[in-house]
């Protein structure tokens, strides 16, 4: 079981009072956790990755485990202690401005 956390702009569309818990076959990835999310919750579709190219969406960010791994490719493996459920997969938004 992978949890993931979610904004709470997202966890509001989504319906969700806390994380999200996805069971996700392995090899555990960025991609599958993301598929997995969107068919359990098809109205986060779009939000996080582009609906065309299913590419990451701008000042979205993934973590686990205290690294960021927005910029890995979405078909690594996630830590063994995400795909374990004992850590969460993280999707933030990122903030940007101020001077």
């Amino acid at each position: 079981m992978v949890t993931v956390v979610l904004p709470h702009p997202l966890r509001v569309l989504a319906g969700l009072s806390g994380d999200a818990q996805l069971e996700v076959a392995a090899p555990v990835t960025t991609q599958r956790v993301l598929d997995a999310l969107e068919a359990r919750y098809p109205m986060l579709c779009g939000t996080v990755r582009d609906h065309d190219t299913g590419t990451r969406r701008a000042y979205v960010r993934y973590y686990a485990c205290g690294e960021d791994l927005s910029h890995d490719a979405i078909d690594a493996l996630l830590p063994e202690a995400v795909a374990n459920g004992s850590e969460p997969f993280l999707i933030i938004g990122a903030i940007a401005g101020g001077r």
